[in-house]
């Protein structure tokens, strides 16, 4: 967000926090002059043109704060005014790209204006700025038909243009019908004249004004009271004033749902400031401002059900409970943060907690969560049901990806959606199943007994694995032979003893193989081509474990490894073609 800078113009300093109206032509028709002399030539692009003998009348006090583009680089004007020992105006400009600027502010030990960056500012001729056009000019640029409504003529030495268009009538049958439209770069900078756009295109309810020229929130106001349909508004990488009364201007977003501010330099501070101008949002995206710390909204946000905070600064996850309270947050964006760790205070192991009461989607991919504890608390959240968080060092934890799956599975009881691949029934209990296996030596150390009276688990085992008693009460204790069989901590290759028999083919005797259990479904039927003689494109692979008889378990993804579907020693692999 913007804030008035310094200027050793009291009178503008004063304006800077009120509306910054530009200078309204007539709707109908306006002469544009261009002089061919040396000291007043506009830019190709710029729209808002007037007489050299005019500029200075135009560039009063008013100009302070205006939103410029200048050789396809935007910026605020935060000085108006003579820079001795020149002559004639200058402008002084905070680019949005520090990189185009040359100073601070200053020139030759005196201030003019204050820049965040140290070279983020600079001074240009009042000519080479161009201040925007209304919301219906881009309009009709964008959608109209130009053919219809530019003239131009040529009178003598000196270009005459002759600009605009005499009733907005004819354009209207086509404007009127436009509901979902983007004005995304088209320089939009005020709401031009009154109720023209109401009259003009009153069905927009979905409008891209990212990447504009519009300089404060009474601009913004200005053209949404005049679609009373609107619900979806992009005002992405702008750059805003605060409002000084943002309660005042709620009747001209009374249906806003959809809110984007990406890239607008906003703070969680300042969204709390304008959340009043808000009163029904639902959406509300904040990627790509810098945020580094939250508070909880007070009376305010309290419809929220997305809110996508991404690519910012968050490194506490105490900053995160500042969003704990909101009640129909359903799904929180946190992607490329720099989040390590999270917390969820609760009476006792295995419980849930109140906070995030509604929330069933986060997304945490690209921060910096490396510990399995992190997994845990998530458990804790009673409504997620979809999780996203690649490129985090936990992810790269294992040696096979897949172990690290299974084992977010087993950990999250209600999860159902995984970095977006759904999680089916036969996934999870393939997976908690693994778990339980995993950790059954641990769980014997740390005191758990094949008799419930007997167990008493050690906190530090509870700790580390909040849901293994849960799943021991779902699939009952692991027996001596399959904590025997397996190697304690991690799931590492070993060799599966199965049998291979081919049902249809009652002369097909069968076959015995030790498999080891990363080999992939794929891989296992490439072998059996090579025993079979039979195109793997053909065959249909179902297992029948020795732990439920008469069951049989499809083997339906080739990519999956035979660990997947939790296949053990001694069980049957059954053949069809």
């Amino acid at each position: 967000m913007l804030h008035p800078r310094s200027t050793p113009f009291d009178d503008i300093t004063s304006r800077a926090s009120q509306p910054l109206p530009l200078p309204v032509f007539s709707s109908c028709w306006y002469l544009v002059v261009t002089l061919d002399v040396t000291e007043f030539r506009p830019d190709e692009n710029t729209h808002f043109q007037v007489c050299a003998n005019k500029m200075e009348d135009v560039l009063s006090s008013e100009v302070f704060g205006r939103r410029i583009i200048c050789d396809g680089e935007y910026g605020t004007v935060c000085y108006v005014g003579t820079i001795p020992p020149t002559s004639g105006l200058w402008l002084g400009i905070e680019w949005d790209n520090p990189l185009r600027g040359k100073h601070n502010g200053s020139h030759e030990g005196r201030r003019y204006f204050t820049c965040r960056h140290p070279t983020g500012g600079s001074f240009i001729r009042p000519k080479k700025a161009n201040f925007g056009v209304s919301f219906l000019t881009a309009l009709i640029k964008r959608y109209g038909t130009n053919d219809e409504w530019n003239e131009k003529m040529v009178v003598g030495k000196k270009h005459v243009e002759l600009v605009g268009f005499e009733s907005i009538q004819e354009e209207q049958s086509q404007l009127n019908t436009l509901s979902d439209i983007s004005l995304r770069g088209y320089e939009v900078s005020n709401a031009g004249q009154k109720e023209e756009i109401l009259h003009s295109c009153p069905n927009i309810s979905v409008l891209n004004l990212s990447k504009n020229l519009l300089a404060s929130w009474e601009n913004v106001a200005d053209i949404a009271c005049q679609l009373k349909k609107l619900n979806t508004l992009d005002l992405s990488e702008n750059r805003f004033y605060l409002p000084s009364h943002p309660s005042l201007l709620a009747n001209a977003f009374e249906n806003l749902t959809t809110l984007s501010l990406n890239q607008t330099g906003i703070t969680w501070k300042e969204v709390l400031q304008c959340a009043a101008m808000w009163p029904v949002l639902e959406e509300l995206h904040l990627a790509s401002n810098g945020i580094a710390s939250m508070e909880r909204p007070v009376n305010c946000l309290q419809c929220l059900t997305l809110l996508n905070i991404s690519d910012n600064k968050l490194t506490d996850e105490k900053q995160l409970y500042a969003l704990s309270e909101l009640p129909r947050l359903k799904q929180l964006i946190i992607t490329n943060n720099r989040i390590s760790s999270v917390e969820f205070p609760v009476t006792q192991f295995g419980c849930s907690t109140e906070l995030f009461s509604s929330l069933t989607s986060l997304s945490v991919d690209g921060n910096n969560v490396s510990l399995w504890s992190f997994i845990n608390e998530l458990n804790k959240l009673k409504s997620l049901q979809s999780l996203n968080c690649q490129n985090n060092p936990l992810m790269e934890s294992e040696k096979n990806p897949g172990t690290v799956r299974q084992l977010i599975i087993a950990k999250i009881a209600n999860l159902k959606y995984l970095n977006k691949t759904e999680i089916l029934p036969e996934e999870r209990r393939g997976a908690e199943l693994d778990y339980r296996k995993m950790f059954g030596i641990d769980w014997l150390k740390a005191g758990g007994s094949h008799k419930s009276e007997f167990n008493n688990l050690c906190v530090m085992f509870l700790v580390e694995h909040p849901r293994y008693t849960a799943l021991v009460k779902k699939y009952g204790a692991p027996d001596d032979e399959e904590i025997k069989s397996l190697q304690p901590v991690n799931l590492k290759n070993k060799l599966l003893c199965l049998t291979i028999k081919c049902p249809d083919k009652p002369d097909q005797q069968p076959i015995k193989k030790n498999l080891p259990d990363s080999m992939s479904v794929q891989k296992l039927k490439g072998l059996l081509f090579r025993l079979l003689k039979v195109p793997g494109s053909e065959l249909k692979l179902t297992y029948e474990s020795s732990k439920m008889e008469g069951k049989e378990i499809e083997l339906e993804n080739d990519l999956k490894p035979l660990q997947f579907y939790s296949i053990e020693n001694g069980d049957c692999v059954l053949v069809r073609w």
